[in-house]
């Protein structure tokens, strides 16, 4: 009895620490920031009993791909914005997507939700008439490198490529590098990771891959960009720059729509 108590009493411990390091990943915003000059339809699907939106921003002339944004852990699609306007003016239409409790949508994100939620979003955009007979590419920025990395993997004969800006290696890896030393025994393990980009990356075959990371990137550390690229053995190319995380398309414009570019003629 004394062994069952203690068997349920570290159950019930594994499952407190996930739940409350669930939170500590994502920092969903409802403030939502203007956006001007842009051609934006609006979308939303039922999720459950919560409602996610996302937004498809269009070039002035015929696109010449369509980019699936998911954005980062803090938040929401108009934060991240000033990042896309430049693929916009390249020519390429993009999808982003608000998550539960992120924006205008409703909820709470979870991992969990996330994937489900991801594989769907990702099915209900193919379905739409000025998306589905368009090159796909899937780009993940920051925390949303995990859920573009696992949709790749999932659907790769279904897209053209992806774009991992800002990797985050896992879950567990970004929870251990913002932890105190003597918490990271603990952080690493107990606190899973459902879905990890170091993982994901390895069950991709065909697919271009483009990585972007700052050596000075203080939020995400370049190691982790170093150990997903390590395992990808899928052609890929990487954009290293100086600044700050997620910073690239505002500061190498030019490089950034360059190997965007590239990796789309190397489908």
């Amino acid at each position: 009895m004394h062994k069952l108590i203690s068997l349920i009493a570290i159950v019930l411990f594994v499952l407190q620490v996930s739940a409350q390091m669930d939170d500590k990943f994502y920092y969903p915003s409802h403030e939502w920031k203007q956006i001007d000059s842009l051609k934006v339809k609006i979308f939303t699907k039922k999720m459950d009993e919560d409602e996610i939106t996302a937004y498809l921003i269009s070039p002035d002339k015929k696109p010449k791909a369509t980019i699936i944004y998911f954005h980062g852990a803090g938040g929401n699609v108009s934060t991240y914005i000033p990042l896309i306007k430049s693929l916009v003016k390249d020519g390429f239409q993009v999808f982003m997507v608000d998550f539960r409790g992120y924006g205008k949508s409703t909820g709470k994100p979870t991992h969990l939700n996330i994937e489900s939620d991801g594989q769907k979003i990702l099915d209900f955009s193919l379905t739409q008439k000025a998306i589905k007979n368009t090159n796909i590419l899937l780009y993940g920025a920051s925390m949303g490198t995990q859920i573009a990395t696992h949709l790749a993997a999932l659907n790769e004969s279904k897209i053209s490529g992806l774009i991992l800006d800002g990797t985050i290696s896992s879950f567990t890896d970004i929870a251990s590098a913002y932890s105190p030393p003597e918490q990271k025994e603990m952080i690493e393990k107990f606190v899973t990771s459902p879905y990890s980009a170091k993982e994901d990356i390895k069950k991709l075959v065909k697919i271009p891959v483009l990585f972007i990371h700052s050596k000075e990137d203080e939020d995400v550390p370049f190691s982790q960009y170093e150990l997903v690229e390590a395992n990808c053995t899928t052609k890929h190319e990487s954009l290293i720059y100086t600044g700050k995380h997620l910073e690239c398309p505002l500061l190498e414009t030019e490089v950034f729509l360059a190997k965007v570019n590239y990796i789309l003629s190397n489908k």
